[in-house]
């Protein structure tokens, strides 16, 4: 970062189904949630008006131009100047971003969670300490099936079906190699608690520091 700011900014990233909303959340348990402004990279996946269904199917949602990520680091630079941004709020059945937001306070952290967070310079430059969560790929796998098919309304081959054509793709050519940017990289995501709680400490330190 260019410049040193009073406000703390963490990211953690790792593939689809690594773990790392669980470390995420972890760390938003132990630092306190009155204390972290929590923001989700894929809240800013680009509102597209669809023309079919087959469109939509054969869309890539695992390239980073698939995100806003220019519109995520202007909410950054805005936290860290203590204004209060409102994210989009992206529903997942629909492929569509609602009509609504969600407000979000500038605190002394801010959490961002997202598979492509360290691909872009411009992103990585806004964040004091990386955190790269690598989980073995068939439990991303296994991980993916269950939440696609409980939580967004889709079917056991379209999961498949995207997963081989984009999702394995792109965690190879983007998502594996921005681990090189990480500060600390927790093998197993949550379930590593000896790393996990490094990490807590890593940033309760940050804020002491501040």
């Amino acid at each position: 970062m260019d410049e040193q700011s009073d406000v703390v900014t963490l990211g953690v990233a790792g593939g689809s189904g690594s773990g790392k909303t669980t470390v995420a959340r972890s760390i938003l348990d132990a630092v306190g949630r009155d204390r972290i402004a929590y923001i989700a990279h894929d809240s800013y996946y680009r509102e597209i008006e669809w023309e079919s269904t087959e469109q939509q199917a054969a869309h890539n949602f695992d390239h980073p131009d698939a995100l806003d990520t220019g519109l995520l680091v202007e909410h950054l630079e805005a936290l860290k100047s203590g204004q209060a941004v409102e994210v989009p709020i992206y529903d997942f059945v629909t492929h569509r971003r609602t009509a609504e937001t969600r407000r979000v306070e500038p605190r002394p952290v801010v959490l961002v969670e997202g598979i492509l967070l360290f691909v872009s310079p411009r992103l990585r430059g806004q964040l004091d300490f990386k955190v790269f969560v690598d989980t073995e790929s068939d439990l991303r796998l296994i991980r993916r099936i269950r939440r696609d098919l409980s939580e967004r309304g889709r079917s056991l081959e379209s999961v498949l079906d995207q997963y081989l054509r984009t999702v394995r793709p792109m965690q190879l050519e983007f998502a594996e190699p921005s681990m090189r940017w990480a500060d600390v990289i927790v093998p197993e995501g949550g379930e590593n608690r000896v790393a996990v709680d490094m990490v807590i400490a890593r940033v309760r330190e940050l804020l002491s520091e501040r």
